[in-house]
């Protein structure tokens, strides 16, 4: 028995009539009060302290619902509008926010980094040490945008990995998929030297602001105090409250399900990107063939899930090339105490993201998305959300979405 009760809200909105179902995938549907009910017991089994849950049909929210506690002690329950820690959707949000930039000719997704930059990297105060083995790598000359945007540039996620702690290519960029913060990182850093301002200001006003989305932020604001949610562990016991600092494009952001349900509307409805560039966006850079996005052990081999749905990346978003269900993008989030995941039909313009503030949350993941999308597609064991693979893949030192 939990010692506190589980919490639930839900709300519908968007259609002229309250809807009664949610039609997944295969078109079968759903009650709105069986995928209540489902969520609650799913959640609660996993022992997920708080949970948010969106799904979209056509583009429009159709659904969204809070379960849990936002916070422990004192017991305060998770809302709609609770923000929560996004830890790797920022890149994906990211990453749509410079497509933006490229479809105004302002940022090059295919010149190298090292010529987007007047001076060396290793000569910038930020980058002098990490980056000083990296500058004399001959390969270093060809890294581009877009690579990093891919995780493809041959650098590991955080270079504190490494053991010097510095900076360096382990394959040769633009062949192999290595997921790596570091890289969106560094896409940040050019954009901000070319921009004359810092991230957090440039996506409030080109995404945030625009788009209504109140509860999200690239760094903490103070006008989310009132609604925030605290993260816990595996035991639910106290992690640490929400409050990122400073921004960073590979996981600072904060933001609700429902704001990220604004940012996907917005995104169908071409309002933040056109068509053509959404494409481009979501065109595969990387073919995948890996059995884990984070390796379990070394030299695990291909395996034959990616394949089976066309595994690959685009410019900040895990692609499915081909479902039954058609094409499809997503992004996950792993973070101490956030655990989010958010994929997206393209031909449906279906969509489920579930933000977390537990470290528990994954556990659920699976059985929510085939129960209330009929997402069966989604290559479980490459994101490691199967139950024999949960544990082992957290133990990767790599797999820290912001060190």
């Amino acid at each position: 028995m939990r010692s506190l009760a589980f919490v639930i809200t839900a709300v519908l909105f968007c259609a002229p009539a309250p809807a009664q179902s949610i039609r997944r995938l295969d078109g079968s549907k759903i009650l709105i009060a069986e995928a209540d009910a489902f969520a609650k017991k799913t959640l609660d089994a996993a022992h997920v302290t708080g949970a948010q849950l969106v799904v979209l049909d056509n583009g429009k929210v159709v659904w969204s619902a809070a379960f849990g506690l936002r916070r422990r002690e004192p017991a305060l329950p998770m809302d709609r509008e609770t923000t929560t820690w996004a830890a790797s959707i920022t890149k994906s949000v990211f990453s749509t926010y410079v497509m933006q930039l490229v479809e105004r000719g302002e940022f090059d997704l295919d010149e190298p980094v090292a010529k987007q930059l007047p001076k060396p990297l290793n000569e910038y105060e930020a980058y002098r040490e990490s980056a000083s083995e990296l500058v004399k790598d001959p390969a270093w000359p060809t890294v581009t945008p877009r690579m990093l945007l891919a995780h493809s540039s041959g650098l590991l996620n955080f270079a504190f990995i490494e053991p010097d702690k510095k900076m360096r290519l382990h394959s040769r960029p633009g062949t192999q998929f290595s997921y790596s913060g570091e890289g969106i990182n560094l896409v940040q850093f050019v954009i901000e030297q070319k921009k004359g301002k810092l991230l957090d200001q440039l996506m409030q006003e080109a995404i945030f602001t625009p788009l209504g989305m109140t509860r999200t932020g690239i760094i903490y604001r103070q006008d989310f105090e009132a609604d925030v949610a605290d993260r816990y562990d595996m035991n639910e016991k106290f992690r640490s409250q929400t409050k990122r600092f400073p921004a960073r494009a590979a996981g600072s952001m904060t933001t609700s399900a429902e704001d990220l349900g604004r940012f996907v509307t917005a995104l169908f409805g071409g309002k933040i990107i056109r068509a053509s560039t959404q494409a481009e966006m979501l065109r595969p850079f990387i073919q995948i063939n890996s059995l884990h996005e984070f390796a379990v052990h070394p030299n695990e081999g291909i395996g034959k899930e990616a394949e089976n749905v066309g595994l690959a990346y685009g410019v900040g978003w895990g692609l499915l090339t081909h479902t039954k269900f058609g094409p499809a993008f997503f992004k996950e989030g792993h973070g101490d105490g956030a655990q989010n995941y958010m994929i997206c039909f393209e031909r449906r313009q279906a969509c489920m993201i579930l933000l977390t503030n537990s470290d528990n949350g994954e556990l659920a993941f699976r059985p929510l998305l085939e129960k209330i999308l009929g997402d069966t597609v989604t290559p479980w064991e490459w994101e490691g959300y199967t139950t024999a693979d949960l544990m082992e893949v957290r133990k990767q030192p790599y797999f820290k979405s912001v060190p």
